[in-house]
């Protein structure tokens, strides 16, 4: 993820997200892939701070957090955007995520939906580690799976195609640069990986450069492409669907509200970005 120590606590804004770019070619976006990426993991520190355990790359940017009395609840409003996808979706079958961070979303997902299998994919092993030891991720069993590989790998393989109905997609490292996949190629597999009518959401930095990039990538290889207003000082969620969706206004409010009562997290603002961006087009 990307947002600052500093910012952790701020209330988010209410302004709505970048507005929609133009979308861009392929061959505007595409770029080599025949090198194999070398991964370079930076140390994986801890902070604590009012009850809250935050994760580091060895910098002030944070990579997630749980607040150490609710480790299964999601503590920090861009990563309960990432769930907007349950707007559309009541009972998915197969929930993925790329980036495990903290394992919130991973956490969130294999309890909050116990009859769903729950994928997580993690690049750096001491991640993996960190999670089981300090942030309460439960092992490994016939529902969840975290596996320590590339995330372009994962979805390049077609094994996993058409096999996703969500999938959350927040790829950070230490050097906060934006997400470290971001090419057409990438957002093209991760669509092949959904269902027909799936979702994916991503973690986007709204006031960086990489914003627009990511964006015409994915509205390249999706139908549709929203924007949810930004929180933390940048942060922007992304929500892509691979066929177009009911955006009933009135609908939406009221599976917010079921939402959340089940789980007590402010759907409402969803449906309000939502909003803000159809106003937009």
């Amino acid at each position: 993820m990307l947002i600052k120590r500093k910012s952790i606590e701020a209330d988010a804004n209410t302004r709505t997200g970048p507005a929609r770019k133009k979308t861009a070619t392929l061959a505007s976006l595409k770029q080599p892939t025949s090198k194999p990426r070398t991964p370079k993991y930076a140390p994986v520190t801890l902070s604590e701070q009012f009850g809250v355990r935050y994760l580091h790359f060895g910098t002030e940017w944070v990579q997630g957090a749980m607040r150490i009395s609710k480790p299964d609840a999601i503590e920090l409003e861009y990563a309960q955007q990432m769930m907007a996808w349950m707007l559309f979706i009541e009972q998915p079958t197969h929930i993925g995520q790329l980036g495990l961070g903290t394992g919130a979303l991973t956490k969130f997902a294999y309890r909050r939906f116990p009859q769903t299998r729950v994928t997580a994919v993690e690049l750096n092993p001491s991640v993996v580690a960190i999670c089981s030891s300090m942030f309460k991720l439960p092992p490994n069993d016939a529902r969840l799976n975290v596996i320590e590989m590339d995330a372009l790998e994962f979805v390049m393989n077609s094994d996993n195609h058409c096999t996703i109905d969500a999938l959350q997609v927040d790829l950070y490292d230490a050097t906060a640069r934006g997400p470290v996949l971001d090419t057409a190629e990438f957002y093209q597999a991760c669509s092949n990986c959904l269902t027909e009518h799936g979702i994916m959401t991503v973690n986007l930095f709204g006031d960086h450069p990489s914003y627009a990039k990511n964006l015409s990538a994915m509205h390249y290889a999706f139908d549709t492409v929203i924007s949810l207003p930004e929180v933390h000082d940048g942060n922007v969620i992304a929500i892509a669907f691979n066929t177009p969706p009911n955006l009933d206004i009135p609908a939406l409010y009221e599976r917010a509200r079921q939402i959340t009562e089940q789980t007590k997290m402010p759907a409402k603002s969803w449906v309000n970005g939502i909003k803000a961006w159809l106003a937009q087009q």
